[in-house]
């Protein structure tokens, strides 16, 4: 049985309202979409009711989520104004990218291919500017498979406090925000493009991140929506490119490159993940994904080499723990290889 949009507003009118009415009634329902089971909304509240309204939010919710067909539910609020037109078509933007108010500098780290370890890159990384004395910001974009609360250790739903930014979490010494925080662990979000786009510019501009030097950007791998949206709304100050050594992740690492440099991002280097292994017992170095890919690969390009990563059970182990090897065990080499990495950042004035 498919959802319907009036099965949706029949359980919105369900939901009581402090003082009475329920939210249809009251004109509260905005943006509303129901699109194979999947239903957006967003409540239009006062600013001074923001908190009881959270309760009112949550409710409409778990009504709608228990309704046959329904696969994912998210509803968020915004401030009420008056000058809003009843039907809140889309204001007109600014053209081109804008900066994001409160934050210095924004770096994306990418990838062509998943599976590089391109998330770990950026927590530990995101870690270790935090230990260069950094005030420094985290955007999950993979808004497909969010991983950065489970590495960061953060869990919880941010808070509105005048029901038109949200506050980012916190951990480690880095302010996150991601659509994990905002959905259940294990709910698939299946989201057109569109809806996307729109999801990643309120994750951009309607979170209270300043201030930061810097905010790194954990986009998903490819070249699709996510990185065409941030590279058009958001001002980059430029892209590292996370990459094993072996010929099938450089070949996509290479279209990453391409892409961000027909979108005018530059490109501040690369980084070879998952560069050695050397064996706890023996101290042997095996290169399990071949070596020197990235370095060569870099050389044709003309960008530089950022950092040669190691491959060790002990970021794989911190990360799943929440808690990255750089703050785990910050004297160990694979932490320190990510310090360094920090540091070359900061000393050439890239964070």
């Amino acid at each position: 049985m498919s959802l319907t949009r009036d099965a949706v507003l029949a359980a919105l009118r369900s939901v009581p309202l402090p003082g009475g009415g329920d939210p249809v009634s009251a004109d509260m329902v905005r943006a509303l979409t129901v699109e194979d089971g999947t239903v957006r909304f967003v409540l239009e509240v006062d600013p001074a009711r923001a908190r009881e309204m959270e309760a009112v939010r949550a409710e409409a919710e778990a009504r709608i989520r228990a309704l046959p067909g329904a696969a994912s539910v998210s509803a968020v609020m915004t401030a009420h104004s008056v000058k809003a037109p009843p039907d809140l078509k889309p204001r007109p933007q600014p053209a081109g990218p804008q900066p994001v108010p409160g934050v210095a500098r924004i770096l994306a780290i990418a990838s062509g291919k998943g599976g590089v370890g391109k998330s770990t890159v950026a927590a530990n990384l995101a870690a270790a500017l935090a230990a260069e004395g950094r005030r420094v910001g985290l955007l999950d974009a993979d808004v497909y498979g969010p991983s950065q609360p489970r590495m960061l250790g953060i869990s919880g739903r941010p808070g509105s406090p005048d029901g038109r930014t949200m506050t980012p979490l916190r951990n480690h010494g880095i302010a996150l925000m991601s659509l994990g925080l905002l959905t259940g662990e294990g709910e698939a979000v299946v989201w057109r493009g569109p809806m996307l786009m729109g999801a990643l510019q309120q994750m951009l501009f309607q979170v209270a991140w300043g201030p930061l030097d810097v905010l790194l950007v954990d986009l998903p791998p490819g070249t699709g929506d996510a990185q065409l949206t941030l590279a058009q709304k958001a001002r980059l100050d430029g892209a590292i490119i996370v990459s094993t050594p072996q010929d099938i992740a450089l070949l996509d690492a290479r279209k990453g490159i391409d892409a961000f440099r027909k979108l005018g991002v530059p490109i501040l280097g690369m980084i070879e993940n998952m560069a050695v292994h050397v064996c706890p017992n023996c101290g042997h170095a095996e290169h399990v994904f071949g070596q020197g890919g990235v370095r060569a690969e870099a050389e044709r390009l003309g960008v530089p080499v950022l950092a040669e990563l190691p491959l060790h059970i002990d970021i794989r182990t911190a990360s799943d723990a929440g808690v990255p090897v750089v703050v785990a065990q910050p004297d160990s080499p694979q932490a320190q290889a990510f310090r360094a990495l920090a540091r070359g950042l900061v000393a050439g004035g890239m964070a």
